[in-house]
């Protein structure tokens, strides 16, 4: 069985993993350029048979490694991946390898992510020769809202398709070192709205000289919530919510125009469009109500991530195997956050997991969530995602979805 040991073979190369995500963590890049990471992986996985490929929108590259054993058969072709961009926030860790840039984080645990797969990288290619088939691993940046995946995608730089793809995700907030998934929607879809109502402004004293947009904005962030709570079945999971209004200059002016932004979350295709087309009908009969003009926009994002029936029950197979029954947790619903890794998995069948790094011995449901700038980190889990990563790909090359 390939996977016999993984997680020995992992945990021998925890230094290597843990300096590499500290190198990382401590010079954070945004966006869909992080030239400085990717420099950083290259240097440590630069003894490797790897070949590369990059692409003209991104600093993100995808390496290839040729397994040495003939197929006596089909010849399997499987991806992962890990995201490399931070979050821009300050951090308040404390950690000797905290953000030395200021404004910057790597609080969603990019940092891991990537640690992770370069140590899979350096974990199979010891294994080459044992392996018949190819293994992609795709170093991603622009996750945090700037369709990375996708351009990436767009560049051919997935190209040919993978028979499938596998990907993890930290979570702080979680059990030390326990992987779990789910089949189906995992995360949701997540668009940007931004409603701009628009009447006649004047002096405060005179609101009926005016048209003032600020009642009509507050009786709309109210119709949107009864929008979703009266339109949508109470099982669906559809979020809708107002972020941000703004309006106004001074305390005795009633403003022409109120903005409100927010975001609609989403977990099928059919909600999505149903949620994007109710948003515009209620902003618009709100706003006639109240005598105003509506213009509502709505920015897509990423799509719900979906993952495979097949993938999930490989991916716990493997989890089981390096870290037995009690390794392993099945999520019972989705999770309303996003992810870009939706547009692999729109393409190929494959799961995302999640791996708990809440400290060792410690209340997990006391610990700070992604996003907190006081997100910690239990490295001590890292290789166990390590170990996961490289189980999925020697899996599906060896059995397929027989395995």
């Amino acid at each position: 069985m390939l996977t016999e040991n993984l997680l020995d073979s992992a945990l021998g190369l925890s230094d290597g993993i843990v300096a590499l995500r500290r190198a990382i963590h401590a010079e954070p890049e945004l966006g869909l350029h992080t030239p400085k990471t990717m420099a950083k992986v290259r240097a440590a996985l630069a003894d490797l048979p790897l070949t590369w490929r990059e692409g003209p929108s991104t600093t993100g590259q995808v390496a290839t490694l040729e397994g040495g054993k003939p197929s006596d058969g089909q010849r399997r072709r499987v991806l992962l991946r890990g995201d490399m961009d931070a979050l821009q926030m300050d951090e308040k860790t404390n950690l000797d390898f905290a953000s030395t840039i200021e404004g910057r984080m790597h609080a969603c645990g990019h940092d891991t992510h990537t640690a992770m797969l370069a140590g899979a990288a350096r974990l199979l290619c010891a294994r080459r020769d044992e392996i018949a088939g190819t293994i992609d691993f795709m170093f991603q940046p622009g996750e945090e809202g700037y369709h990375g995946a996708r351009f990436m995608l767009e560049d051919g730089l997935i190209d040919p398709l993978p028979d499938a793809a596998f990907a993890l995700h930290i979570m702080p907030n979680a059990p030390f070192g326990v992987l779990a998934g789910r089949a189906g929607p995992l995360l949701a879809a997540a668009d940007q709205f931004t409603i701009t109502l628009s009447g006649q402004g004047g002096h405060a004293s005179m609101p009926h000289d005016c048209v003032d947009p600020i009642p009509g904005a507050a009786a709309l962030v109210g119709a949107i919530q009864a929008m979703v709570t009266r339109r949508f079945n109470a099982a669906s999971a559809v979020v809708v919510t107002v972020t941000q209004v703004h309006a106004g200059t001074a305390f005795n002016v009633i403003p022409d125009d109120v903005m409100l932004a927010g975001t609609i979350r989403t977990l099928s295709p059919e909600h999505r469009q149903k949620a994007e087309a109710l948003l515009r009908e209620t902003s618009d009969h709100v706003a006639r109500a109240y005598g105003l003009t509506a213009e509502c926009t709505v920015n897509r994002g990423f799509p719900v991530t979906i993952c495979d029936q097949r993938a999930v029950a490989l991916g716990k197979s493997v989890a089981t195997e390096i870290g037995g029954e009690a390794g392993w947790r099945d999520l019972a619903d989705p999770i309303m956050g996003a992810e870009d890794f939706s547009y692999v998995l729109e393409k190929v069948p494959g799961a995302m997991f999640f791996l708990g790094v809440a400290n060792e011995g410690e209340d997990w449901r006391q610990c700070c969530a992604i996003h907190s700038p006081r997100m910690h980190v239990d490295e001590k889990a890292l290789p166990k995602g390590t170990a996961m990563l490289a189980g999925c790909a020697l899996k599906f090359l060896e059995s397929g979805w027989e395995g």
